[in-house]
């Protein structure tokens, strides 16, 4: 009883640790950002590599998630003879919950795992070091562009998902199940409201963001230079941030009513 105590005990120690190590990488991060020169072209860099470079995958799966919601609502609707209602059935799930929380993964998956592994791999073999050694601070010049990039990139690649996915729906409830085109249209547009809705996923979008590209950046930041470092990091990385969206989705929702 008394070893299963101190491993607990332990953990909660190492758990806030970590909290508070976060905490003032964040800070420097924000420090960073009022610090000149502003690190525009890497900033720009990343927003290709981040935002551009995902806008396959994003539409894909917006494509996909919309129809499959069109196809779910209507066979759900029918029974009930409200399929006039697919339209904001399919609009609300995607614009209040489904469009940023998924995007957020699809960016972990595809950009926060990449983000870590080449800060860790620049760890492992030194190039931070020697930044240092020029009186160039990382964290200004490497780190800051890739979170910010993550932080403003998120709310676009959301709002793209959730018009794929808006149009994945409609092709199957207009062209496929044979739902007046009006009447699906008429019901999304009179069930969102932009402060309730609209406003509400952008927020969503903005702060999984930004703790995506915290998460990303710290544990590569502070990584163990090996290769086993880089790779821990990596699945680190994807795990943590998945769990912690869903985490900062409840409360999110719970605070907004979103």
């Amino acid at each position: 009883m008394v070893s299963v105590l101190q491993d607990l005990g332990w953990s909660v120690i190492r758990f806030v640790d970590h909290l508070g190590k976060i905490a003032v990488f964040a800070g420097q991060i924000g420090r960073a950002l009022f610090t000149p020169p502003p690190r525009l072209r890497p900033f720009v860099n990343e927003l290709f590599n981040i935002g551009v470079l995902s806008l396959v995958i994003i539409c894909v799966c917006g494509m996909a998630v919309g129809m499959v919601l069109g196809l779910q609502g209507y066979n759900t609707l029918v029974r009930f003879g409200a399929a006039q209602s697919l339209g904001a059935v399919v609009g609300l799930s995607l614009i209040r919950e489904l469009g940023p929380v998924l995007t957020a993964l699809l960016a972990i998956g595809r950009a926060g795992s990449a983000t870590t592994a080449e800060i860790g791999t620049m760890v492992a073999t030194e190039q931070l070091d020697g930044l240092r050694m020029m009186s160039i601070n990382p964290i200004h010049l490497v780190i800051t562009p890739k979170a910010l990039a993550m932080t403003a990139v998120m709310p676009l690649l959301s709002g793209l998902f959730i018009v794929c996915g808006l149009a994945g729906g409609y092709l199957v409830g207009v062209g496929l199940m044979g739902i007046d085109a009006g009447a699906y249209m008429s019901s999304l547009e009179n069930a969102v409201v932009f402060r309730d809705d609209v406003a509400g996923s952008l927020l969503k979008a903005f702060v999984f963001g930004g703790l995506v590209g915290l998460i990303a950046t710290y544990r590569g930041y502070t990584c163990a230079p090996t290769s086993a470092g880089v790779s821990a990091a990596t699945t680190s990385t994807v795990v943590v941030s998945s769990v912690s969206v869903l985490l900062f989705d409840y409360v999110i929702t719970a605070l907004w009513g979103v």
